[in-house]
């Protein structure tokens, strides 16, 4: 059974930083492409950032040069340094494993960011 849990997230002032983490069981993630999405009250779930297996990181507009996707494969989790953070980046922020014809999400992780 695949398995996606996320953590780190919480309540920060504007400019404040947060880092998320996403531990996977079930899958190695070595052999996915890793994904951070988030949804706001009201909003469409959307994508923030992606790590492929191999391959350069990939950014939405809106987070690039603020936001960095790394993973450590040796303890099959993904991470999201969030630097900058906006009022805007309020959201419930979820992992995701793409890979084999399939995706895998989390339960989600709430990130609040006060002006």
């Amino acid at each position: 059974q695949v398995q996606l849990v996320e953590s780190g997230g919480g309540l920060v002032q504007a400019g404040g930083s947060l880092r998320l983490s996403c531990a996977a069981s079930g899958i190695s993630i070595r052999m996915f492409r890793m994904e951070w999405y988030r949804q706001a009250p009201g909003k469409q779930r959307e994508w923030v950032a992606a790590i492929p297996s191999g391959g350069d990181t990939d950014y939405a507009d809106s987070v690039k040069g603020r936001f960095t996707i790394s993973r450590e494969n040796a303890k099959n989790s993904v991470y999201l340094q969030m630097n900058s953070l906006k009022p805007e980046d309020t959201a419930v922020y979820y992992c995701s494993a793409l890979g084999f014809g399939s995706r895998h999400w989390g339960q989600g992780t709430q990130v609040t960011v006060s002006s």
